[in-house]
C-alpha cells in the first residue's frame, strides 16, 4: 500500500529543489524537493478514496519513511474537519509528538490535531500534559494545536474558559527561553489580538515583562496604544 501511493509523490521530486529544502529546514531527513500544492492535490485525492482506517494505515506508514515529504503528507490526510471516528487518527496524531524536530513538520500535524481538538474539546486535557514535557516540540505543540481558540468572535461561556486556560498554560511558558516556545507564545497572543484585544493586552501587561522582546513585539503587533 505504501509505495503505490509514495511512488506518486516521488513522481514529482526535484533533486535542486531538495537540496535546497534541506537546507532550509536543517532536519537531518530525506527531502524529495515536492512542494505544497502538489501535496495537497494528492492528499486531497487519498482522502476521496479511502476509509478512516486506511486513511490511518497509510498515514501512519508514511510517517515512518521519515521523509520529509512523507510527513507533511501524513498530516495533510489527517487534516479534515469531519472525520468519523476519529479516535485512532487523534491518537496516532498524539504519537507522532516524540518525533517532532522542526516547525515545517510540526506545524503540519499540528492543523490535524486543530481539528480533531475542535471536534471534541475534552482532549484538551491531554494537550495540557504536554506544556510539561521535557520534549520543547511537543511543549510548543500545546499553543500551535490550540489556535482555533483564538479565532472566535462571539466564544460561547465553555470557549471563554478554554481560551483563558490555554492563557495560562502561555503564561507559564514565560520564563522558557527557548526561542520556539516565544514565538509560539507571541503567535497565540498576536492571532488572539485581532479578536480579543483586552485579554492580549492584560496578558501583556502582566507577563509581557518576561517575554523576550522580540515575542512582546510580535504578539502586540496588531494592538494600538493599549498597553501599559
Amino acid at each position: 500500500m505504501l509505495d503505490t501511493y509514495l511512488d506518486q509523490i516521488k513522481a514529482y521530486a526535484d533533486a535542486e529543489r531538495a537540496e535546497q529544502m534541506a537546507a532550509y529546514h536543517k532536519a537531518d531527513r530525506p527531502y524529495l524537493g515536492v512542494g505544497n500544492p502538489v501535496l495537497n492535490d494528492l492528499t486531497k485525492a487519498w482522502r476521496q478514496e479511502l476509509d478512516v482506517p486506511a486513511r490511518v494505515e497509510l498515514a501512519d506508514a508514511l510517517w515512518q519513511t521519515n521523509i520529509h515529504e512523507g510527513r507533511l503528507a501524513a498530516a495533510k490526510l489527517l487534516t479534515q474537519a469531519r472525520i468519523r471516528p476519529d479516535e485512532a487518527v487523534w491518537e496516532l496524531l498524539q504519537s507522532w509528538l516524540p518525533d517532532f524536530d522542526a516547525w515545517a513538520v510540526a506545524d503540519h500535524a499540528c492543523m490535524a490535531m486543530q481539528k480533531r481538538l475542535s471536534a471534541d474539546p475534552s482532549r484538551l486535557d491531554q494537550v495540557e500534559d504536554w506544556t510539561t514535557s521535557d520534549h520543547m516540540w511537543t511543549r510548543r505543540a500545546a499553543l500551535v494545536a490550540t489556535l482555533p481558540w483564538t479565532k472566535q468572535n462571539h466564544p460561547k461561556p465553555d470557549d471563554l474558559a478554554r481560551r483563558d486556560r490555554i492563557l495560562g498554560w502561555a503564561a507559564g511558558y514565560v520564563p522558557d527561553r527557548e526561542w520556539f516556545i516565544q514565538k509560539a507564545i507571541a503567535w497565540w497572543l498576536r492571532e488572539l489580538s485581532k479578536h480579543d484585544p483586552d485579554r492580549v493586552t492584560t496578558f501583556l501587561n502582566n507577563h509581557g515583562g518576561g517575554m523576550k522582546p522580540f515575542a512582546r513585539r510580535e504578539a502586540g503587533k496588531f494592538l494600538k496604544d493599549q498597553l501599559e
